[in-house]
């Protein structure tokens, strides 16, 4: 007679992994053919630049930009972070850096910190006229800043903000609100009204709320939002070159003084490194964070 505790042991027991065959059918090869040409196609020039980047000068004027350099060198990367010249002065692209790293924290922080309250007021509290504030944020979503530039050049210059930090900061917290404003309305319009009210009964009041419920669940969209702060203000140029100020200049801008400021041979080793390190931050916050932008997208950017 079978013990009774073999039963469960039998009915428990796991079943050998079936492996699945690839069936390499026409319209699969197809498939990957087409994905493997349009990753060649978008990372073809990034090769072309990594390869110039590392060769001299000399083997740059033989013409063949696909060739792997023969004697590669760090020197171009070298010129370019502290050596290489923007405008009058040959400190390399390391002050612009200095620079973006000192625009891009505050903004961020501030423009995210600003559209979470406006999200969750106009998802929980809905004042008077908060349908008419929203429709007037999303207006300001689609309006290019190009058409506003020189009202707000005059607007800044009579706040004497124009041409200083504070002043490139607030610009970018500006413009960053309306979509930073959607995305958090969007997300806590995908929470239970319930939490909101529950809160209430305990006698939670609007910054409690918010600050010791909403923002520890926001984690997700906080995460969406940083990556897009992040990349936009740091890929900004004519914002950082209009309301910047030469103190203050971001690196996309020292990275076009760099290219442009040549008077004599042109170095394209340098200005490849130089752009290469100029994209290097956007790079590293997409590779490092685009599985949480996704899970960000999905738990409720796209909802409400």
């Amino acid at each position: 007679m079978r013990p009774a505790t073999e039963a469960p042991a039998s009915r428990t027991a796991v079943r050998p992994a079936v492996r699945r065959r690839t069936r390499w059918t026409a319209g699969r090869v197809g498939l990957y053919v087409f994905l493997l040409s349009a990753a060649a196609f978008f990372l073809l020039p990034l090769y072309v630049m990594l390869v110039t980047s590392f060769k001299p000068m000399d083997e740059i004027r033989l013409g063949n930009i696909f060739a792997l350099p023969t004697q590669p060198t760090v020197e171009p990367w070298i010129t370019a972070w502290s050596a290489a010249c923007t405008g009058l002065q040959c400190e390399g692209i390391r002050t612009g850096f200095w620079n973006s790293v000192a625009i891009v924290v505050p903004s961020t922080v501030l423009s995210i910190l600003a559209g979470a309250v406006n999200g969750y007021a106009l998802s929980f509290w809905r004042p008077r006229g908060g349908a008419w504030l929203f429709g007037v944020l999303m207006l300001g979503a689609f309006v290019p800043y190009q058409v506003l530039m020189y009202p707000l050049v005059r607007a800044f210059a009579g706040l004497s903000l124009y041409g200083t930090l504070p002043g490139i900061v607030l610009i970018h917290v500006i413009f960053g609100m309306p979509v930073m404003t959607l995305l958090f309305r969007n997300y806590y319009a995908s929470l239970p009204m319930e939490l909101f009210h529950a809160a209430r009964v305990d006698g939670g009041g609007f910054w409690r709320i918010f600050f010791q419920l909403m923002l520890p669940m926001s984690v997700p969209i906080v995460v969406v939002a940083v990556i897009m702060q992040v990349t936009g203000i740091w890929n900004d140029f004519i914002l950082g070159l209009v309301f910047a100020g030469r103190e203050n200049l971001p690196m996309t801008v020292q990275l076009n003084n760099i290219i442009n400021t040549t008077t004599g041979e042109r170095l394209y080793n340098v200005n490849m490194a130089a752009t290469i390190l100029t994209s290097l931050v956007p790079l590293a916050v997409y590779l490092f964070s685009g599985r949480w932008f996704v899970r960000g997208i999905a738990a409720g950017a796209v909802k409400g």
